[in-house]
């Protein structure tokens, strides 16, 4: 079980590296993607970015992936 935990883990980093990086590639700031997918706040935006405790939940990037016009598969490459 350590070793799936450790493989979640490098996922979450994944997709908040590649929901940075296609953000960035939009010229979107992460207030900009907050507001965009209904968030008050950067918070969720820039801790699952970072891949710290707090991770993007299904909604959550499907959303995302609507306001950057790209496919949701996109984030886990």
């Amino acid at each position: 079980m350590k070793n799936i935990a450790i493989e979640v883990e490098r996922l979450h980093k994944r997709i908040g590296k590649n929901v940075k990086k296609l953000r960035e590639g939009k010229k979107l700031t992460q207030l900009d993607l907050a507001l965009a997918i209904g968030q008050k706040s950067t918070t969720i935006i820039s801790q699952a970015e970072l891949g710290t405790n707090k991770h993007f939940n299904i909604e959550q990037l499907y959303k995302i992936s609507k306001v950057l016009g790209c496919d949701i598969t996109d984030f886990f490459n």
